[in-house]
């Protein structure tokens, strides 16, 4: 039985049964405390049960949650649980991701590559933007590939121009993917690697969010950003980077992400940007 509300804050992290989201779910349990209640968010209940017995072990006490982003329904149910249970959030940590593997071709991975990472932070954005309570912190777990820089100048239009849609940042989106697929995103000036233009997407989507939003956001307190956790320890991770020997543990990763979700009231920066070990990164150059 949940206690009493009234005077708690209410998080959520999504994919949160192993690595990072994990870690963040632990984070926030020892953050919050007994004025916290935190759901470990998972697709898979039987992993996600699993992880919050693992958590229990230490002495945290999470809340579990099934939600798949790449479901719509699955995302709206679990926003109105929290509704009903809380009338609001406090904390919201877009971090379900999809893994890539070296051994299948991207083509072959792109669409649910993008479906998870990019298709699924929007909707969670469209079912729990409007439970942000006063004060709230809502966070889109990308990383510094997240930048103009790293995209020709040919496509920068469709992630940040007058007059952009989030559904038109996830319209582009598609684009990428058929264009992986029929071979042609090289020639439009695409990068090679999948997980870059995804990135894009999100920090593009959190970005617009948070210009859309602003005057409310700003009155009532709401930060919205985007987080990068630099190079983590992951099964993710190791197959892409020769060298992990500055990567960080999830937990020591975790920590400044924690710490973006946490931010007191009062906080007015960071707002609307890509933040990476407590620093905002650059958009363009």
């Amino acid at each position: 039985m949940l206690p009493d509300t009234s005077t708690h804050r209410v998080a959520l992290v999504t994919g949160a049964n192993q690595g990072l989201g994990l870690a963040l779910v632990r984070g926030l349990r020892r953050t919050l405390g007994e004025e916290g209640i935190v759901y470990l968010a998972a697709r898979n209940v039987d992993r996600g049960e699993e992880a919050c017995a693992l958590l229990r072990k230490e002495g945290l006490a999470p809340e579990f949650i099934q939600m798949d982003v790449t479901d719509a329904a699955s995302v709206r149910a679990a926003a109105e649980m929290v509704r009903a249970r809380h009338d609001g959030i406090d904390i919201v940590i877009q971090n379900a991701a999809a893994r890539i593997t070296k051994e299948v071709p991207q083509s072959d991975q792109v669409a649910g590559f993008v479906d998870t990472n990019n298709h699924g932070t929007l909707r969670v954005l469209q079912s729990f933007v409007p439970l942000l309570r006063d004060n709230a912190r809502l966070i889109v777990v990308a990383s510094s590939f997240g930048s103009l820089r790293n995209l020709d100048a040919r496509l920068h239009a469709r992630f940040d121009a007058p007059g952009l849609t989030l559904e038109g940042i996830e319209r582009s989106m598609d684009d990428y993917v058929a264009a992986v697929r029929d071979g042609s995103a090289k020639e439009a000036g695409w990068p090679d690697w999948i997980n870059v233009p995804s990135k894009i997407g999100q920090v593009a989507s959190v970005r617009l969010l948070a210009r859309e939003r602003e005057a409310d956001f700003r009155r009532r307190g709401i930060l919205v950003n985007a987080a990068c956790p630099g190079l983590v320890d992951t099964e993710a991770s190791r197959p892409w980077f020769a060298d992990m020997s500055k990567a960080a543990t999830p937990d020591e990763a975790a920590k400044d992400v924690v710490w973006l979700a946490t931010l007191p009231s009062g906080t007015r920066e960071p707002y609307g940007v890509l933040v990476r070990h407590r620093k905002a990164q650059p958009w363009v150059s």
